[in-house]
């Protein structure tokens, strides 16, 4: 039989004083798991927004997926060697 499942990922970004912010949740249904991700820019670089967004987009996302493999880590202890 196929599994499918269809989670969402939602992403928010900020930027206060100089440094772009991000959070990335994941909705598991039922249960969330976030990331964070921080982006400073150099004071003697040019001002680019993007390039802040970018990064700390993708370092809010890397987060997310390392406390996802650490959830599957956990899941996969439970399943090959359960309690009593």
């Amino acid at each position: 039989m196929a599994h499918t499942q269809d989670w969402k990922v939602r992403l928010h970004l900020f930027e206060e004083e100089g440094t772009t912010k991000a959070h990335a949740v994941l909705d598991l249904g039922g249960t969330e798991i976030s990331g964070q991700g921080v982006a400073r820019r150099n004071p003697h670089d040019r001002d680019v927004p993007e390039i802040g967004d970018e990064l700390a987009a993708g370092r809010a996302m890397n987060d997310l997926a390392q406390k996802l493999l650490s959830v599957a880590r956990t899941d996969i202890e439970g399943v090959a060697h359960p309690g009593p």
